[in-house]
């Protein structure tokens, strides 16, 4: 689910690589979208106000096809490029053929069949995209990791910082554009992308002041918290000059979404690659290289800053001079109006994302207290489940895309043919996950770690790993599916009670009062993820796609209402 999402990793789990390293040394209104329209408040049959009624029988494309879907009543666009501009008819589109295939009469394993292949075919450069990020931020544990055990530590506790009171709130807010871009660039008013690219970038502008607040005092924050003088003062000095790299990590998470919303999966996957091997030899220079360039512990952070800056001037490069500018937005006052919106959407977004991205810090601050040998399993098995965890992320990234362009295409019928086809490719992804894992695990923990003590406790826990890997990975994909229908407040409430209400407590429980121990916390972790799994594919394969969509066209309305209304006036003023 949430609590790695792909890009950094939450940071206990690279332990076990830290713990090699260490045993080295020492041995125009608030209007384009409403946020909530309850299902109650929108029954398949409910009238619609005059607004939504008038953009909803609004023309579309004189060239239109019937509807994949089935539904006589409903149109789609003609088939046109992704990259085509919005001069005349075609409304751009992510070019799918089988999108313009009736489904009526049709068998539901070949639409799932269809489905499941074009899922692979987005996940695959989402997911090279977070695999290439991880490897920044491992590059720089990995650089850290040989400089002494007091730099390590100290890094540790900076990314756990960072991730909690930083990273996970600006991943947490960006993933709200799954909710609205997708569904915006097939509605017809694809410009709508960009107006809210700019928004949520104008608001999490104003989230970054008290994270750098926070960040700039994080030595006092940890001296609060009794960590040792030398750590918190060397994790402070990590997260001043990590702050460097806030604007540009944030900038990032949104024009990411831009990308992908429009189908071009592959854009940031090429740029990461190109800046990947540029931020390995930054990492060597300031922190091993030459006397004259060397730069030592502050050395990583800085690299790190600077490849993600990097990244942020290439995606812009990208964007002015590689993509048509179809679904942007002329920049004006408008991308300050309707920040209110944006923040309420954003708070179930933070809420799903930070939810489970704190719980597994707490099991990671829970291991530490068992003693070295189980943290440093803790560690090897946290750093598989960040690893593993990657390719059903970019699997519910590209579900949340995929639904998301169907609804706004109208396609009813396909958007639950994806979103139970994502949901059984993530069971098949899961089972060969754990598969692998159950087949290597005797000998697991030695690419982590060679305490023999470490790989034993490794290869024993390991099977309640593979487990957790059947639900972590179809969770990833409820999440994409809760956020392309914008029910992101739902899966927060279902993560708080999964794992605070009742995974979390149970595992303490198991492990300090049964004395489980490492079991303990990992037999509440399958808990928290079986009971949020079970509610989570109940809701989404039980889910009224038709009246997804009409929550879609809602959404839409007043942005049609408001434009025609800029239209008449230009029109009447000239």
């Amino acid at each position: 689910m949430a609590h790695l999402s792909g890009t950094p990793s939450s940071l206990p789990q690279d332990y076990a690589i830290l713990a090699r390293f260490a045993n080295d040394h020492d041995e125009h209104h608030g209007d384009e979208v409403l946020p909530v329209i309850e299902d109650e408040q929108l029954s398949p049959t409910a009238s619609v106000s005059s607004m939504q009624k008038d953009y909803l029988t609004s023309s579309i494309p004189n060239s239109t096809k019937p509807v994949p879907s089935g539904d006589s009543n409903l149109q789609a666009p003609a088939y046109a490029s992704e990259t085509t501009p919005l001069l005349g008819p075609p409304i751009p589109r992510i070019e799918e053929n089988v999108d313009f295939v009736s489904c009526e009469g049709r068998s539901r394993a070949s639409m799932y069949w269809e489905e499941t292949k074009i899922l692979f075919k987005y996940s695959l450069p989402v997911f090279g995209t977070h695999v290439f990020e991880h490897s920044i931020i491992m590059t720089s544990v990995i650089s850290i990791g040989h400089i002494s055990t007091i730099a390590l530590a100290a890094a540790t506790i900076g990314f756990m910082t960072a991730n909690v009171t930083g990273l996970s709130i600006i991943q947490g807010m960006a993933s709200t554009l799954d909710t609205v871009l997708p569904s915006a660039w097939t509605s017809g008013q694809p410009q709508l992308v960009g107006l809210w690219t700019q928004r949520m970038t104008v608001l999490q502008m104003f989230v970054l002041i008290p994270i750098f607040f926070t960040w700039f005092h994080g030595e006092n924050l940890l001296l609060m918290l009794k960590q040792d003088p030398e750590v918190a003062r060397l994790a402070g000095t990590y997260l001043k000059w990590a702050s460097l790299s806030l604007p540009a990590y944030s900038f990032n998470c949104i024009s990411r979404r831009y990308f992908q919303s429009q189908g071009l999966f592959a854009v940031p996957a090429r740029i990461i690659i190109f800046v990947a091997p540029i931020n390995i030899l930054l990492n060597y220079l300031l922190v091993w290289g030459p006397d004259s360039v060397r730069l030592g512990f502050i050395g990583a952070p800085i690299a790190t800053s600077i490849s993600y800056n990097l990244i942020s001037i290439a995606s812009v490069a990208y964007g002015l001079f590689f993509v048509e500018r179809t679904a942007w937005h002329p920049i004006s006052t408008r991308c300050f109006t309707s920040l209110g919106l944006l923040a309420r959407l954003s708070v179930g977004s933070v809420g799903q994302v930070a939810s489970e991205w704190w719980s597994w810090e707490l099991v990671g601050l829970a291991a530490s207290f068992l003693g070295p040998i189980s943290l440093a399993t803790q560690s090897v098995l946290l750093s598989t489940c960040s690893c593993t965890f990657q390719a059903p992320y970019a699997l519910g990234i590209a579900t949340s895309v995929r639904i998301g362009n169907l609804l706004g295409e109208k396609n009813a019928t396909r958007a639950g043919v994806a979103a139970n086809a994502a949901i059984l490719l993530s069971i098949a992804l899961a089972l060969f996950l754990s598969s692998v894992l159950l087949t290597f695990r005797k000998t697991w923990g030695y690419m982590f770690n060679n305490d023999y003590e470490v790989v034993t406790l490794v290869a024993a826990v390991l099977p309640l790993v593979a487990l957790v890997q059947v639900f972590d990975d179809s969770g990833a994909v409820i999440s994409g599916i809760l956020r392309a229908r914008g029910k992101q407040t739902l899966g927060a409430m279902i993560n708080i009670s999964a794992y605070y209400c009742i995974g979390f407590p149970i595992g303490l429980w198991l492990c300090f009062k049964q004395d489980y121990q490492l079991f303990g916390l990992w037999w509440g972790l399958n808990i928290a993820m079986t009971w949020a799994s079970s509610i989570g594919i109940y809701l989404c394969v039980s889910t009224d796609w038709k009246r997804e969509v009409a929550k879609v066209m809602a959404r839409l309305a007043v942005d049609k209402a408001y434009e025609r209304q800029r239209e008449d006036e230009e029109h009447a003023t000239n």
